[in-house]
């Protein structure tokens, strides 16, 4: 560590220790006691009180004003900090490493009665979510990074299953997690206006050196709320009304899949009407639909419900075969 992390990691020692010997502060640190000595000097001479005390039960101890300095966390704020973790880790949060160790060293510098508290808060505080995985971590990174170095990225981006990826260079503004998948917000060369692409269909991104300028108090959160509706299509693409009926628990279950818990419109006990990109509907939705056998009837589009008819006798023919 640097000499201002030891220095810091000192303070934290200090402040969650009642007082603790220089041999003490050597141990935990893993350093010689003579640089305990230096940087309790510098401390010293940076103006914070640190107080020794000689003698059989002497030591280094901080004077109770400056424990309770801002500098430092309380109880409360511990806590917030480790659950907002929680919340951060599980929506795929591009720099959970960092975050990690982070979360380790504010651990250490808290004393028993902190981390037994702490512990009582988080052992029954769990998030479930249909976050990205890991894989996405160095997308995010990139892009996170050209958001912040305002720098333009060359992405290669698909808009369904099934499709080719187009290249196209971006100047993103923002990132956006929102219903379990990031957002990222750019200017897009090809259309020349700002779009939304998800980053889960980013098959590839790389900087350039090209650099833009954000526009004034842009919002990518606002731009989201006004244009990314449950309805609406991140990528431009046509959307399809699809309508389908059964059992209250049938529908509950099937609002519950990904695809279709983003894409409800209106929902009563026994119908429940979405709207869904045009290459979905074709593609991979049939097969969601048909996994629910009779307990399901497609009412629109017809498109679709052909497809579910071709699905089937494809599968009867396939296992009739077999007999």
């Amino acid at each position: 560590m640097s000499k201002a992390d030891n220095m810091l990691a000192i303070l934290w020692l200090l402040k969650a220790n009642k007082r603790m010997t220089a041999k003490q502060l050597a141990d935990a640190l893993e350093m010689h006691v003579r640089t305990v000595y230096r940087y309790i000097d510098a401390l010293c001479a940076s103006g914070v009180p640190i107080v020794a005390d000689s003698g059989h039960n002497g030591g280094y101890s901080l004077l109770p004003q400056f424990k309770e300095s801002p500098l430092f966390f309380d109880l409360e704020e511990q806590k917030a900090l480790l659950q907002a973790a929680v919340f951060a880790q599980e929506a795929g949060y591009p720099y959970g490493d960092v975050l990690r160790q982070a979360l380790t060293k504010l651990k250490r510098y808290t004393n028993e009665e902190q981390r037994t508290a702490i512990d009582r808060h988080l052992v029954g505080f769990d998030v479930i979510s249909s976050g990205p995985d890991e894989g996405m971590a160095p997308v995010l990174r990139l892009l996170e990074a050209a958001v912040a170095g305002n720098g333009t990225m060359l992405i290669e981006h698909h808009k369904g299953v099934g499709l080719e990826p187009q290249r196209r260079h971006i100047d993103p503004y923002g990132l956006v997690h929102w219903k379990s998948k990031w957002y990222v917000v750019a200017h897009c060369h090809l259309r020349e206006e700002i779009r939304s692409f998800r980053v889960d269909r980013i098959v590839s991104a790389e900087p350039t050196d090209a650099r833009f300028e954000r526009p004034t108090d842009f919002s990518a959160r606002s731009y989201l709320l006004q244009f990314l509706k449950p309805w609406s299509s991140a990528d431009g693409e046509k959307l399809i009304a699809v309508v389908v009926e059964g059992k209250p628990e049938t529908l509950n279950s099937l609002c519950e899949m990904g695809p279709f818990g983003d894409s409800l419109v209106e929902r009563t006990k026994d119908r429940a009407h979405f709207l869904l990109e045009e290459n979905a509907v074709l593609t991979y939705v049939p097969y969601y639909l048909l996994g629910f056998g009779a307990r399901l009837t497609v009412l629109g589009p017809p498109e679709l419900k052909a497809r579910m008819a071709s699905l089937a006798l494809e599968l009867h023919e396939h296992y009739t075969s077999m007999l």
